[in-house]
């Protein structure tokens, strides 16, 4: 690992050790669907009823109403689009270490990304990374804001990450599951998520929590602490906030299928891919303990003569143990197995490394949050926020280092006499070789982001012409450093030299005179020996794969809101404004991953070689980071609208809300959104009506526009113009070309609220459909080499395949707006607050949410490629159903919670045809399989606190009571076959804490 600079480092002197206590809670309460107007900020002993909460019209501590998914801010007033808001109390009963896992337990939430999810990539740079998806559109499709404000994005697209937000100091989440560019601008296609500070917080208050699963790991330490304080009369206000995360991760298990902590769910799933397409058998078969037969733990001769013989941890050959009562044909081939997949199942699984990932990185995150404000006149204040934060992650993507193509020289010494003896029997040289390299040491990835985030900004009211009208301006400037670090990878050209030893005046040697005067040392290969310090710091360096990455976000925001005229229903509410925003990022990868075409190599920390590739790189196993720049700006305009249109005891009451926004993109030019809707307070009790359509963007981000480019070589890429083929370069670039995506949301629903014949009462029904145009995808190299043959001229600009030189030929694989989307489905909410129930003191609440995914349809837009719809696939992100229920009684003394997370079975893909025998001809579209189910999942938390003295409670948790264990997702590889989005991997958990406020 190389030293750090002191610039890289961040908040230095904190200790590695925290309290480790537990957490048992109560779970999460949730305001429904219906909610739009914020409520204020409530006790637990006077939380009002989920119904009732949205609607409340009382005045924030914060002197205004910020209601999300609209600029309005207007007391009385409720927009049509669905939010869901999750208040300060409920945060804090669901005691997780992080506020995004209590978030992201929503329903309408799916796909979202955080600390179990990401741990088997070790390039995405997106471990560890919390950030959320709406609608299962994606992280990049949901706009994440700070108090209505952007946040500077964690990585290069664009997302922020919630473990740098100052979570003790939220006093509510606003969720809006409805499109709301026409208010926020881009990326708010999904919807968005808006956390909303207490920014007049005074006083004390302190969280201690710890926490363990039941198989010993993931140990969990939280320490939180804000103090807020008014000076000269109320006008001064300054609050302080700092808290420090610590979560050891689980992980990794080993070769096999030993997952860590004893563990026992995985087992090796697989869709094996059969080959048959057209014989009435299914092409893919679903097999547990499928084995890949090409490599073993220490090594396996995989083709020639000689297939079969393998290495125990000694060195010694044996004939290796292939599932299916498997043969070696001396082809590459073994009989009774798959060929097309080069799966057995069963046998001797001891190299495959699927269960060797770790199931959750570990986390460290340390945030300081600092706000002073000034009331420089009566509801009028200047303030100042600082937000400097860091999280560390850490990963283990597989173990070892999986090689199936070697080749191995049969006159190399390390080999045993046996083997040698066999290959000139045999009269061959050389052969074959596949080895898990089980005696490397195992690649680990660390991430560390530092974001430093300040906003400047003035807020409050003034009159004009006998009207009050709210203003916010704000400037913010957000930077994020991000650095990336990968040890104990491979340099594979190294490693090739290491392997082809030879004997030279009685001492074994490199056979490469020019990579031994480079440093190259012999390594056995044959067998579990650890090959010597020099020889893996030649193969393996100390100075991995890195990656810097700078991003910076300048944002300038006006806003004004207010009510110049009556009409004869009400007053006209009218909220116009403007935004300026900037994204910059630059990334710098290390010499061998990167190239030296771009980046000078430092001496000291990699050296020049010339068994690399020191123009293109790409030389690690993984982790090969490049170089890459970009920016854009972005000017927006908007107007909103809500216009009473009737208002009577006869008729109720009723309005319509409309915006537009003009947004100018540096990179792709104008867009325009807009949103129509209304709701309706009918004549009937409780009942109230609502409807909105929207037309929303999200423009492309840095990473798509400018992605650092990758180069990959393709040794024999088929041209078709020529039948030929050819070596040739692919180069995965971005594309500064493309345009926003374009998404038409519409939402009708329908709320019951507060019925006088039943007061405690709230129900929700959201219907919602979502077409999106314009998805920003990728093609593969031959698609695209192949479009352009076809006759498809917008394809034949991005590549070269007749170079007078076979180095000259590449194709620039990019991204384009080629894909369609549409989903469609229903949210529902439902609760009831019982107030001294059977005569007790006391609070007793049911809430129960429900999103039910219709169709998920996914057009490639590609011609011959089908609509496959992802409904109901448990393999990604949109189970057909998922509920979240809780059931929880609150006194004076003690609180206790019963919540239940479900979601329903699924399949592993709809494009499948299921069927056994008499199958039809199985296609790219159409493909056949014998089995097609995928179990969903349910889970049961208890929580309960118990007040010691005012201000001060303990609490405690256990979530997944019943140590539920998870689905195989099965892919067609070696994968870990488990859903970390979808399922819980971790098993039973523990929590206690202390919690105190006065």
């Amino acid at each position: 690992m190389r030293t750090v600079s002191s610039d890289r480092r961040l908040l230095a002197g904190i200790s590695d050790t925290a309290i480790s206590l537990a957490a048992l809670a109560t779970a999460l309460a949730v305001t429904p669907a219906a909610a739009q107007t914020a409520p204020a900020a409530q006790d637990a002993a006077s939380v009002a009823t989920p119904a009732q909460a949205p609607d409340d019209d009382t005045a924030t501590p914060d002197r205004e109403i910020i209601v999300t998914g609209t600029r309005i801010r207007t007391s009385g007033f409720t927009a049509p689009t669905p939010t869901t808001v999750i208040g300060e109390d409920q945060i804090a009963k669901n005691a997780q270490p992080n506020i995004f896992n209590t978030i992201a337990q929503l329903p309408s939430l799916q796909g979202s990304t955080g600390a179990a999810t990401g741990t088997f990539s070790t390039s995405s740079g997106t471990q560890g990374l919390s950030s959320f998806s709406l609608r299962g559109l994606g992280a990049i499709r949901t706009l994440t804001l700070l108090d209505g404000q952007r946040v500077v994005g964690a990585n290069v697209t664009g997302v922020p990450d919630i473990s740098m937000f100052p979570q003790l100091l939220v006093k509510r989440v606003d969720v809006v599951t409805g499109g709301a560019s026409a208010s926020y601008g881009s990326d708010a296609v999904g919807g968005v998520v808006n956390f909303i500070t207490d920014t007049r917080f005074e006083g004390f208050k302190g969280n201690v929590q710890g926490g363990i699963t039941n198989y010993g790991d993931d140990q969990q330490a939280l320490v939180q602490a804000a103090v807020g304080k008014s000076f000269f009369d109320d006008r001064l206000h300054v609050i302080v906030s700092g808290e420090y995360d610590h979560e050891d991760g689980v992980g990794p298990g080993d070769f096999g299928t030993d997952l860590a902590g004893g563990r026992d769910w995985y087992r090796a799933t697989t869709l094996i891919n059969t080959g048959q397409t057209n014989n009435g058998s299914p092409q893919f078969l679903y097999r547990d303990y499928a084995q890949p037969y090409q490599y073993a733990l220490y090594g396996l001769i995989n083709n020639g003569p000689l297939q079969g013989i393998a290495f125990d941890q000694n060195g010694a050959p044996y004939n290796f143990n292939y599932g299916s009562g498997g043969q070696p044909t001396g082809t590459g081939r073994v009989t009774g197995c798959f060929p097309a997949a080069s799966f057995c199942v069963g046998g001797d699984l001891s190299g495959a490394p699927g269960s060797g990932a770790s199931l959750k990185s570990s986390l460290e995150r340390i945030n300081g949050f600092g706000r002073i404000g000034f009331d420089f006149a009566e509801n009028n204040e200047l303030y100042f926020t600082a937000n400097i934060a860091q999280v560390k992650t850490a990963n283990q993507p597989s173990p070892g280092y999986n090689r199936p193509n070697l080749t191995v020289q049969c006159a190399n010494p390390y080999l045993p006499q046996l083997v040698r003896d066999r290959c000139a029997t045999a009269g061959i040289t050389q052969f074959n070789f596949g080895s898990s390299n089980g005696n490397f040491p195992d690649p680990h990835v660390q991430t560390d982001r530092r974001q430093y985030r300040f906003v400047i900004g003035a807020q409050g009211q003034f009159e004009v012409g006998g009207s009050t009208w709210d203003y916010d301006a704000y400037y913010e400037r957000g930077t994020t450093l991000s650095d990336i670090d990968v040890d104990d990878i491979v340099l594979q050209n190294r490693y090739v030299a290491a392997t082809n030893a030879i004997t030279l005046n009685g001492a074994i040697v490199c056979a490469d005179a020019a990579a031994r005067a480079a440093g190259c040392q012999p390594i056995n290969i044959f067998g579990g020996a650890a090959p010597s310090a020099s020889a893996l710091a030649y193969v393996t360096p100390e100075n991995g794969p890195f990656q810097h990455t700078k991003l910076k976000q300048d944002v300038a925001s006006l806003n004004f809101s207010g009510q110049p005229i009556s009409l004869w229903a009400g007053p006209l509410s009218v909220a116009f404004g403007g935004e300026y925003r900037r994204e910059f990022y630059e990334v710098t990868g290390d010499p061998y991953g990167a190239g030296v075409t771009t980046i000078s190599p430092n001496s000291a920390d990699y050296p020049a070689d010339p068994v690399l590739n020191s123009t293109l790189g790409s030389n690690w196993a993984a982790g090969n980071y490049k170089n890459g720049s970009g920016k854009y700006d972005v000017y927006e305009g908007f107007l909103e609208l809500n216009v009473p249109l009737w208002k009577s005891t006869a008729a109720g009451q009723a309005n319509l809300n409309v915006a537009g926004r003009g947004t100018h993109y540096s990179t792709s030019g104008t867009v325009w959104t807009w949103k129509v809707g209304g709701t309706w307070e009918t004549p009937l009790d409780g009942i109230r009506l609502r409807a909105v359509t929207s037309r929303d963007v999200r423009a492309p981000n840095l990473s798509e526009l400018f992605a650092a480019p990758t180069v990959t070589t393709l040794p024999n890429f088929n041209d078709p113009f020529r039948n030929v083929g050819v070596q040739a370069f692919q180069n995965t670039i971005g594309n500064p070309n493309l345009q926003p995506e374009i998404a038409r949301n519409t939402e009708i629903g329908a709320v019951l609220s507060r019925p006088s014949w039943l007061p405690g009462l709230g129900l929700s029904f959201d219907y919602y459909t979502i077409k999106l145009s314009g998805v920003i995808s990728t093609l593969s190299a031959d698609q695209i080499v192949r479009f352009c043959f076809e006759g498809n001229q917008a394809f034949c600009g991005g590549f070269v395949l007749n170079s007078p030189t076979q180095g000259g030929n590449f194709i620039n694989v990019q991204p384009f707006n080629l894909a369609s989307w549409k989903t469609s489905g229903f949210d529902i909410e439902a609760s009831y607050q019982w107030r001294r129930p059977l005569g007790l003191p006391g609070l007793f609440t049911i809430r129960a949410l429900g999103t039910h995914v219709r169709e998920f349809l996914v057009d490639a837009g590609i011609a011959g490629v089908d609509t496959v719809d992802q409904a109901g696939a448990n393999n990604g992100n949109t189970p057909n159903w998922k509920w979240l229920a809780t059931q929880s009684y609150d006194n004076d003394a003690f609180s206790l919670t019963v919540q239940e997370r479900w979601f329903s079975d699924g399949v592993f893909g709809n494009q499948y045809v299921v069927c056994t025998t008499g199958c039809p001809a199985s296609t790219a579209n159409r493909p056949t399989i014998d089995y097609n189910k995928m179990k969903g999942a349910f889970y049961v938390d208890i929580a309960g606190s118990v007040n010691i003295k005012e201000g001060i409670s303990l609490f405690g948790k256990v979530d997944n009571v019943f140590d539920h264990d998870p689905a195989p997702s099965p892919q067609t590889n070696t994968g870990l076959d488990v859903n970390p989005a979808l399922y819980d991997t971790l098993g039973r958990i523990y929590r206690l804490g202390l919690r105190a406020k006065f």
